[in-house]
């Protein structure tokens, strides 16, 4: 054999790709699921991307914190009729009247029925009485019935104890739905599918709460509730992408043909336009939602529920392809045996290890093997049979 061909050492299981087929635009790989992205085999490259991401998100946490809601802080929110009247005019009255801007000013709704949004820190009496006589004496705003009232202009206190009794509750329904979550993944997948779905769970979650947080988006309980519902979606995406995995690589072990991460690579290329067209599917009404939320009706609930739906249900569709696969190929191809039968099948596709075929006529017709006594191929009968017969 030649010494130029591949040893142990220089067998790379992250470079190495299936045999490929013709080629094929990218829209029909895309469509038809043939294989023909590099996902496992570009792993570290997702690993990084990942990584980074993670990385930021939990800085972004731990440096900024979050933009909580007034239901999780507490404070005072006073709405006046809009009518006439910028977000901007309720503000400056707002701060001439106590000497400090409100937390945030927001118009929400539209039409005859639109009104101006303060959240501003709790109020006294005293500091509500100053606050709404400055912004009848300004704007004069009218009542349901038309008529010019001060009750017109409405002012509501949520205590910071209640705000804290919001917010206990709210991690308490997340850390039991990541539990129950978890402990389905057990009970559905093999145990190291069950690790990989709970990491891809683990990065869509603080992910998405990272996004929430670099970007100021306001944490409400409706966004509480969105964060729970794409948890779910995540949890489906990564069951229709482990179910493929595990048909593609039952039996996989007893062949030469083709290894484990080659297996779990064309799961992933055929269940990724699958999950793109869930992907496309969901966001659209979410997106519609938002637009109705911010630019119709200004309602603040919905934009909570569909912005933390939107940020959700992106990052779940990367993590199921492309973060779960390949971290379950890496554990497989760390503890068990696949290692060891992708080593084989990467050996016998390079020729390692296989014994040398001797050419057709290679030998002489004079060759004789030494030391066995055995005649020549071909060569003639000696006769001793016939001379010990005499």
């Amino acid at each position: 054999m030649s010494n130029d061909k591949p040893t142990e050492e220089s067998v790379n299981l992250d470079k190495y790709e299936p045999t490929q087929g013709p080629k094929h635009g990218f829209f029909e790989r895309l469509y038809t699921g043939t294989g023909g992205f590099p996902i496992v085999s570009r792993r570290k490259f997702f690993y990084t991307m990942s990584a980074v991401l993670l990385l930021i998100s939990l800085l972004s946490i731990a440096v900024r914190g979050f933009t909580l809601g007034i239901d999780f802080e507490g404070g005072s929110r006073i709405q006046i009729p809009a009518a006439d009247i910028s977000t901007q005019q309720v503000e400056d009255v707002y701060a001439q009247a106590l000497g400090h801007g409100p937390v945030a000013v927001q118009r929400v709704g539209s039409g005859d029925s639109a009104t101006i949004q303060v959240r501003s820190e709790t109020l006294d009496l005293a500091q509500t009485e100053q606050v709404q006589s400055a912004l009848f004496d300004e704007f004069q705003p009218k009542d349901s019935a038309g008529q010019v009232s001060r009750n017109a202009i409405s002012i509501a206190e949520i205590s910071e104890t209640w705000g804290g009794e919001i917010t206990k509750k709210a991690l308490i329904a997340l850390a039991v739905f990541v539990a129950l979550t978890m402990i389905y993944i057990a009970i559905r997948f093999e145990r190291d599918m069950s690790i990989a779905a709970i990491v891809s769970l683990f990065f869509n979650l603080f992910v998405t709460a990272g996004v929430y947080s670099l970007v100021g988006f306001e944490v409400t309980p409706a966004a509480v509730i969105g964060l729970l519902t794409i948890l779910g979606y995540v949890l489906y995406d990564n069951v229709v992408v482990f179910d493929k995995v595990e048909e593609n690589t039952r039996g996989v072990l007893h062949l030469n043909k083709r290894t484990y991460a080659e297996q779990a690579n064309l799961a992933a290329n055929q269940t990724l336009m699958r999950s793109i067209s869930t992907t496309v599917i969901g966001i659209l009404p979410i997106i519609g939602m938002l637009v109705i939320a911010v630019w119709l009706l200004g309602v603040g609930t919905l934009k909570d529920l569909a912005l933390v739906q939107l940020v959700g249900m992106i990052v779940g569709a990367y993590s199921s392809i492309f973060l779960a696969v390949p971290v379950l190929v890496s554990i497989k191809e760390r503890w068990g045996p696949v290692a060891a039968h992708t080593k084989k099948v990467l050996d016998k596709r390079a020729g390692v290890g296989a014994a040398p075929r001797v050419p057709v006529g290679a030998g002489s017709r004079g060759s004789r093997p030494v030391g066995t006594g055995a005649p020549r191929p071909g060569s003639r009968p000696t006769g001793k049979r016939q001379q010990r017969r005499h």
